[in-house]
């Protein structure tokens, strides 16, 4: 006799999935709280002051002394604007800040990023004095003086190169760079050269790559610096004209703009008014909508370098 073996329904239940709500207990009730209060708190203590300013470059001048802006402009009006872009120098002077912050960055990573390279390498017998060399700048400076000479006897003065060749290389940015690239496995390193790479392809092709999020920063830090530059210009470059940086042309019309409510018998900034390119305004309003252009086009620097703000691009590059 054969006997049929038939499948029984299951009659239990599957066990319930346990809940994955966390307990909201007394501390952390409180610690939630505090912690949002902080964070909402340190929010509106570096937001407003750039909505003010904004706010105010966007008010009318002679409005913008009595004080009182918030975040909302109280009377409407483009004076401000009209009279910084009314300036027959400032699209000159907008493209010279351009060339010169791409120039100031490329020049200054490809230089840094090579001689770090180099300095990285234990088979380079003379790292450490060159690295102390570079340290030492750091701490001890000639000098504005010493520098004015040094540029004049380069025959820099008056001309482009004055721009870039100081920053060529950035001892700061060297140490960042050196210390990161000694971090790269030696694995890595060692395969390029096993497949016949030279030194100059290796750390092109290798070791650049991997040095992204370092090379981000420092190049987003680099272009701040060289955007937000005037003395140079000043120093430098104030002979000719064709080379002269929107920093520097907005300097010298807040500088006007100050002097004109000092002679105009008012306070400068409170309650003098400055009349330029047909358009009345106050020192206080112009000086923010100076801020609002001269911050904004670097402000679009920003979101094509934050995906590289992340660490781990040296993960998987080495197998077990």
């Amino acid at each position: 006799m054969s006997s049929t073996l038939v499948a029984k329904p299951l009659t239990g239940h599957a066990p319930r999935a346990r809940s994955r709500r966390r307990r909201w207990t007394a501390e952390r009730i409180i610690f939630t709280t505090l912690n949002t209060s902080f964070l909402v708190l340190l929010s509106v203590l570096m937001v407003y002051p750039l909505l003010n300013t904004l706010a105010v470059s966007f008010n009318d001048g002679m409005d913008a002394v009595r004080g009182g802006i918030g975040i909302w402009p109280r009377v409407f009006s483009l004076q401000n604007y009209e009279v910084v872009f009314n300036m027959n120098t400032i699209y000159q002077a907008f493209f010279m800040s351009v060339l010169k912050t791409v120039v100031v960055v490329v020049t200054n990573l490809f230089f840094t990023s090579m001689l770090a390279y180099a300095l990285s390498r234990n088979e380079f017998i003379f790292r450490r004095p060159i690295t102390l060399i570079f340290v030492l700048t750091m701490y001890f400076d000639a000098g504005l003086i010493p520098n004015y000479l040094l540029i004049k006897d380069l025959g820099l003065l008056n001309s482009f190169h004055a721009y870039w060749v100081p920053t060529i290389i950035s001892a700061f940015n060297l140490i960042l760079l050196r210390t990161y690239m000694k971090s790269i496995p030696e694995e890595v390193i060692e395969s390029a050269r096993i497949d016949g790479a030279g030194e100059f392809r290796t750390w092109w092709q290798i070791v650049m790559p991997l040095c992204k999020p370092t090379l981000a920063v420092i190049g987003l830090f680099v272009a701040v610096g060289s955007w937000n530059a005037w003395l140079d210009t000043l120093l430098y470059n104030s002979g000719e004209q064709w080379l002269s940086t929107l920093q520097y042309e907005l300097q010298k019309l807040l500088s006007s703009s100050m002097n004109a409510g000092v002679n105009s018998g008012g306070v400068a900034g409170n309650a003098a008014t400055v009349a330029a390119g047909g358009q009345v305004t106050t020192p206080i309003a112009l000086r923010s909508a100076i801020t609002v252009v001269a911050a904004v086009p670097i402000l679009f620097v920003y979101p094509f370098l934050q995906k590289h703000f992340v660490s781990g691009l040296m993960i998987g590059s080495v197998k077990g």
